[in-house]
């Protein structure tokens, strides 16, 4: 077999282009990669959801990747071991209801989840708006590859029409701001101060549709909701996803 340059650069154009396409309709949009939207769009794709995750960054994972003060392990609540043995993500006990796993093991884990029950990602992929129509519900999204952002480019974006989406980019609640900015009927209070027990019990309240199409997941939920944060505490994440993928299926009759 001789190699051939141009076959390789023709094959990753001609299959990306393809995913695009074909994901220019679909069922739900999971923006930001980050445990929550990984969980969401994982359980999203298992139910047979047509399901994109969008993510403005190179890399998925959001900020597990870090664990605490970059320390490569995270902290699940006994109320959220079932999804680490659920996704396969090892861990062990440190004191009674608290387990430690490895956060890269965690993110591959996830990510793996949801290629395998069909989700497309676009990285390096910026949502700059929304579309809404006379019906007066999100129906889509406006990207733009992420350098064009960086670099102060005037470039004109493509849009992605979407039954629901979710917003699970995180503290920034980018989404749900969005609409908040334009003059949606959607307050953002901002997230309020670090108390992990609060936070980790709240979010399952706050993970919700909080707009006609807008479903929020993560810290996303709090943040909209003007809950507290958690810190390297990540089963009120997991559990997030999971309960937004649910509100998803539900709405789409899965």
């Amino acid at each position: 077999m001789t190699l051939n340059e141009v076959t390789i650069s023709r094959a990753i154009l001609e299959e990306q282009h393809r995913a695009l396409i074909d994901h220019l309709e679909m069922d739900a949009a999971v923006i930001g990669g980050g445990p929550s939207g990984l969980a969401c769009a994982a359980l999203l794709g298992e139910k047979g959801v047509k399901c994109a995750l969008i993510e403005k960054k190179l890399s998925i994972g959001g900020g597990m990747w870090g664990g605490g003060m970059m320390f490569p392990r995270i902290v699940v609540q006994e109320d959220a071991r079932r999804l680490l043995d659920r996704f396969g993500i090892a861990y062990k006990a440190f004191e009674e209801g608290y387990y430690v796993a490895k956060s890269v093991e965690a993110v591959a884990k996830l990510t793996a989840a949801a290629c395998d029950a069909g989700v497309e990602f676009f990285n390096l992929t910026t949502v700059e708006d929304v579309m809404i129509r006379g019906d007066g519900r999100i129906g889509g999204l406006v990207v733009n590859w992420t350098p064009v952002d960086m670099a102060g480019l005037h470039v004109d974006p493509l849009t992605m029409a979407c039954t629901c989406t979710v917003d699970a980019t995180g503290h920034d609640a980018m989404i749900a701001r969005m609409v908040e900015k334009k003059g949606g009927a959607l307050t953002v209070k901002g997230e309020s101060f670090m108390w992990a027990e609060r936070a980790e019990s709240q979010i399952l309240a706050h993970t919700k549709e909080v707009f006609p199409g807008l479903f929020v997941t993560g810290m996303a939920a709090n943040a909209v909701a003007g809950e507290c944060r958690m810190g390297p505490i990540f089963g009120g994440m997991l559990l997030s996803g999971e309960r937004a993928a649910e509100l998803v299926a539900e709405r789409l009759g899965r």
